[in-house]
This record gives C-alpha cells, sequence and structure tokens, in this order.
C-alpha cells in the first residue's frame, strides 16, 4: 500500500487476463469527496462486467467517488483490464490483481494477485527485469512472465540483450508480454513504461511456490536504505537486490558476497535468504542506492512486493 501523500490522479495499470470464473480486477479508492474519475480501457474496450458507472467494454466517464468510496472494475470472459488508464482531479490509490489465476494458464495452480499501482508520475522509461531463486534448490532461478505497459502512444521498446516480441506498442495502454523464462535483461523505452513480472505456478516445475505479481521498480526510485518485513510462517523468504556493480550491501548487519553481474547492465544481482528467527522485520542499507523486491514461498503459495521506492517525481 503507499501513503495517501504520494497519491496522485494519473494511473496506468496491470492486471491479469480473466480465467472463468475469476476475474481480473481494478480497484479505485478516492481519499476526498467529489472526486471525479475517468476510465479508459485499452484497446478501445475489452470485456468488462458492467456497473459503478463503468460499460461492459471498461470505459467510463465523470464517476464520482466520495472519501473512501471504492470502484472496482472487473473482467469478463475474454477481458484483461491491463493497460487501463485512470484519470481524476483528485488524487486516488488504484490497484490492479486478479481474483485467482494460473501463470501461465493451464498451469497448476491459481492464487491471487494483487499490487498498488504507481502514478504515472512515479513511472520511468529504464528497468531492470531479474527473476527470484527458486526453493528448495536456492542455487536455480524460478521463471517469471513480463509484460511491459505503455503510458503513451508509439511507444519503442529496446532490450539489452534483446528479448522476443514487438518492440513498439502503438497506442497507450499496449503492452509486451515476454514469455516465461529466467532472462535477466534491461527494457528501456522512449516514453514512460509500466513493467510488471509474475511468478510462474509451481505446476511449471520451477521449485515451490504459485502466481504472485510484481511492479517493478525502476533505478531513479532506488534507495540507499530499507526497512521491510518478511512473514515468519512462510517456508522460506527472501530479499532480492539490484545493486550498482561493487557496491557495499548489507542485510540485517551483515555483508551480501554473492552479487552476479547482470550482463553489461553496470548492475548486478543478489538472492539472500532470510532468517525466520526474529519477528519478520529486516534491513538493506548501501553505500549506493539499491532496488528490493521480497518473496516467500509455501507448497502452491507465494507473496512478492518491492521492498520499498523512493515515489519521486521523474520528468517525462
Amino acid at each position: 500500500m503507499l501513503p495517501v501523500n504520494t497519491w496522485t490522479g494519473n494511473y496506468l495499470a496491470a492486471a491479469w487476463t480473466h480465467w472463468s470464473p475469476y476475474p481480473g480486477f481494478i480497484s479505485i479508492t478516492a481519499h476526498q469527496d467529489g472526486t471525479v474519475v475517468n476510465v479508459k480501457a485499452p484497446k478501445n474496450g475489452v470485456p468488462t462486467q458492467a456497473g459503478g458507472g463503468v460499460d461492459g467494454q471498461g470505459n467510463g466517464n465523470n464517476i464520482t467517488l466520495d472519501d473512501g468510496d471504492v470502484l472496482q472494475i472487473t473482467s469478463n470472459t475474454g477481458g484483461d483490464p491491463t493497460g487501463t488508464i485512470i484519470t481524476a482531479n483528485k488524487p486516488i490509490q488504484v490497484l490492479g490483481g486478479h481474483d485467482c489465476t494460473q501463470v501461465p494458464i493451464g498451469t497448476v495452480a491459481c492464487d491471487h494477485l494483487e499490487e498498488s499501482m504507481f502514478p504515472i508520475e512515479a513511472l520511468a522509461k529504464k528497468y531492470i527485469v531479474a527473476p527470484p531463486v527458486q526453493v528448495p534448490n536456492n542455487a536455480l532461478e524460478k521463471a517469471v512472465i513480463v509484460r511491459v505497459v505503455a503510458s503513451e502512444d508509439n511507444t519503442t521498446l529496446t532490450f539489452t540483450p534483446d528479448q522476443p516480441g514487438n518492440k513498439l506498442l502503438a497506442k497507450a495502454g499496449d503492452f509486451l508480454e515476454l514469455p516465461q523464462s529466467t532472462n535477466k535483461y534491461v527494457v528501456e523505452a522512449d516514453k514512460k513504461i509500466l513493467v510488471t513480472e509474475y511468478m510462474v505456478g509451481q505446476g511449471a516445475n520451477y521449485g515451490t511456490s504459485d502466481p504472485a505479481m510484481l511492479v517493478a521498480v525502476p533505478s531513479e526510485q532506488f534507495r540507499s536504505s530499507y526497512l521491510f518485513y518478511a512473514q515468519t510462517g512462510w517456508s522460506a523468504n527472501f530479499v532480492d537486490i539490484i545493486a550498482p556493480n561493487n557496491s557495499m550491501v548489507q542485510v540485517d548487519g551483515a555483508a551480501v558476497n554473492n552479487f552476479a553481474a547482470i550482463g553489461a547492465s553496470g548492475y548486478s544481482l543478489a538472492h539472500v535468504k532470510l532468517s525466520n528467527a526474529g519477528n519478520g522485520s529486516h534491513t538493506v542499507t548501501s553505500n549506493n542506492k539499491v532496488g528490493i523486491s521480497v518473496y516467500g514461498v509455501i507448497d502452491y503459495g507465494s507473496y512478492w512486493y518491492p521492498g520499498g521506492l523512493d515515489l519521486d517525481v521523474i520528468p517525462q
């Protein structure tokens, strides 16, 4: 969840495709009376369960919410809310996710997804994508599916090293979905993009877990210190750290020594297993700004979230 003082009125949302009977969703919360919300569906419309001022194609204009009101948009058969653009005249919170889905579809088992969307003001043009670790074989990495979503028309993507797929996103809300892999790479664009990663289900044979969703954090929003929580009841918890090469990083006061370079990006990745002996509170400190994601797994279950970020305004 993001604090109210970081909310804005401009969002690009990511979710997942409708998997009957479970829908993908976008949830919009107002903090002030008289908040007027407009919703623009991707591709001029996708199958949506109509109601609350939103039509059956996922579009809605001049929907008024008061303090504490929530507008939830849910997909219908064949629909996917990913790429929906939400604007409001006052600050709002936007969540995206799914009631219960397989990743990829057809892979056992389903699990719920939910993530806070970062305001468009906080999005960037460059992201580093790296997979989590497997459990119980921590020497291997777990496959992810990645979506790159355009915030503006005619967005051109570049990958280093190159990845498969159409590199031109013609319309705002269009997205490229990269198939499941353990690839590490940098994705850049000539306009702001939203990048989301989806952990594959346990049936994909990449170790223990089930689907989970992560909104990637651009390096412009990295921090040099973090305080985060990892619930101790999970079989294993990890923090993944993306840091400039040769950074000096500590987790809970202990030096991290297992960084591996991410190609020629200038950044390195470390998977650090967290102790379940304490109360679940942990710290990361570094002499450079670094990005972290936190996740845990149990048999057919998982969670994954960004461990923090600055949420500064990044110019277009």
